[in-house]
């Protein structure tokens, strides 16, 4: 099977609240009945909650984002209709085929398919640098900064990256990684103190970030989660 991310915006003059339910409620078992095997939803309405906390929570194309919705289908030839479905209620829509890796799988999951999944989600995606080299890229974001990424957010319940092979819509931009940080509840995320570590290892962080990626051209929102097929 083949692992596809969609990235959404809601048209303009739809509350974010609208946008939710018609996504989640009318168009999620539409997708699952046009082919996904698999299919988690994403959408940002959280932003209120964040408030005076969305310092490098809230980032760059982040606070125009509406939504991330991942599905696996068994070809992504088949995946037109889908597009389509999620286009009939999107001002935009971009997507790509990716490779998931999860290097922090949720250890206790106790809550059923379609239902809101506790906490949130920090959605980051990225391009990358083209002063780096595709093996700089992966070693720096796999190999130093996912070790590194442990100590920065201890709280941390679940982490999956996305790692694109390439877009599939057109426009797409040229995002490399699209990364889904869970957290268990929202002081987990707005705390400072429960989310980062230390200061030590936030300066560290930034540091290592330098090796792969640029901070400016970084995009992140805090998102609910709705398993609607696992």
């Amino acid at each position: 099977m083949e692992k596809l991310v969609y990235i959404a915006w809601k048209r303009n003059g739809d509350a974010i609240e609208d946008f939710r339910k018609q996504l989640v409620d009318e168009l999620g078992p539409r997708l699952l009945e046009l082919g996904a095997r698999k299919l988690t939803i994403g959408v940002a309405d959280l932003n209120e909650n964040i408030g005076s906390h969305s310092a490098m929570k809230i980032m760059g194309e982040g606070a125009e984002i509406s939504a991330a919705v991942s599905l696996w289908m068994e070809s992504l030839d088949d995946r037109q209709p889908l597009e389509e479905t999620l286009r009939s209620i999107t001002s935009r829509l971009t997507g790509y085929l990716v490779t998931e890796s999860v290097p922090l799988a949720c250890p206790d999951r106790d809550w059923p398919d379609g239902a809101r999944s506790p906490g949130l989600t920090h959605f980051t995606a990225f391009p990358k640098p083209e002063r780096v080299s595709d093996e700089q890229f992966y070693e720096a974001w796999h190999g130093s900064h996912t070790p590194l990424s442990f100590e920065l957010h201890p709280r941390r319940w679940q982490y999956v990256r996305n790692a694109v092979a390439r877009p599939i819509t057109p426009g797409a931009p040229p995002w490399r990684a699209l990364v889904e940080e869970r957290f268990r509840g929202l002081e987990d995320y707005t705390d400072p103190k429960r989310f980062f570590g230390s200061k030590e290892v936030v300066a560290r962080m930034l540091d290592d970030l330098k090796q792969f990626a640029d901070v400016e051209q970084m995009h992140s929102v805090p998102m609910s989660e709705y398993i609607l097929k696992s």
